[in-house]
């Protein structure tokens, strides 16, 4: 059974079909990638997937589980958790307070503890700290976690919010543009990460990204979307080669010859 499974998911906004009847799947540990141009409709799926919005048709099963009707908060307590193509950190707050906040579907605390200093309140908090600044580590941001986060430079802000995302202990994370608006060297760290996560956290990685090199050096698996609808899937080397996504790409009349061991662009007839 895949982790994660939706068929026929469809999000209107008013006349317009944002998301248009998209089956998917993504395998348990494997990496896997959304992509299509501006406007495909790839950020409306995750938040579909991930309760920001209510599908008008469809089912989406998560690990056994349905997950259509349940609110944000609680489908990251199944274990599903993401970031955004937009920063979303409290930047008032420093980056292990950040991370602190990732943890907390899966904390048992109670105010009446929290009041009260119990010793099994005070022993969570440590072990949260702990795991915060371990998590920190992993993504490269050892030592940081007393840094204000809005005051962290850019990439390390994307990285913050995976050390989030991952706070709560997550079987699948979805990562929204991750490398977006990184320098070269900051997008080869992020390639590695997203491979670490899966390879050592035993994390299953769903991520939308415009960067293809990002796309096919890291991804098992993609699914290309244009226009609300999916138009081709399968492993790196079938997608880049398949008419539909140059099309959606590069335009009607435009192939890819790759002959020479580079791409062109060819028109046809030329």
């Amino acid at each position: 059974m895949p982790l994660l499974e939706a068929r026929q998911v469809t999000k209107i906004f008013g006349g317009l079909v944002a998301v248009d009847h998209v089956d998917f799947s993504i395998e348990e540990k494997s990496i896997a990638s959304l992509i299509g141009p501006n406007g495909a409709g790839k950020t409306t799926f995750f938040n579909c997937l991930t309760g920001l919005y209510q599908p008008e048709i469809g089912t989406i099963i998560f690990d056994s589980k349905p997950l259509v009707g349940l609110r944000p908060d609680q489908i990251a307590g199944t274990g599903m958790t993401r970031t955004y193509q937009n920063i979303r950190l409290f930047g008032g707050m420093t980056a292990l307070e950040n991370v602190l906040v990732g943890q907390h579907v899966r904390m048992k605390a109670t105010p009446l503890g929290a009041i009260f200093r119990i010793p099994s309140q005070v022993a969570e908090e440590r072990r949260a700290e702990k795991k915060a600044r371990d998590m920190m580590a992993f993504v490269g941001l050892e030592g940081k976690g007393d840094i204000i986060a809005k005051n962290l430079p850019y990439g390390e802000q994307r990285l913050l919010e995976i050390a989030r995302a991952m706070g709560s202990d997550p079987k699948l994370l979805l990562l929204d543009e991750p490398a977006a608006g990184m320098n070269p060297r900051e997008t080869e760290a992020m390639m590695d990460l997203v491979h670490r996560l899966r390879d050592q956290m035993g994390i299953t990685v769903l991520l939308i990204e415009h960067d293809m090199k990002v796309v096919m050096s890291v991804s098992d698996h993609i699914t290309v979307l244009d226009y609300g609808k999916k138009i081709a899937e399968g492993k790196p080397a079938e997608v880049r080669a398949d008419p539909r996504v140059v099309e959606a790409y590069l335009g009607p009349g435009i192939f890819l010859d790759t002959s020479g061991g580079t791409e062109k662009k060819i028109a046809n007839g030329e």
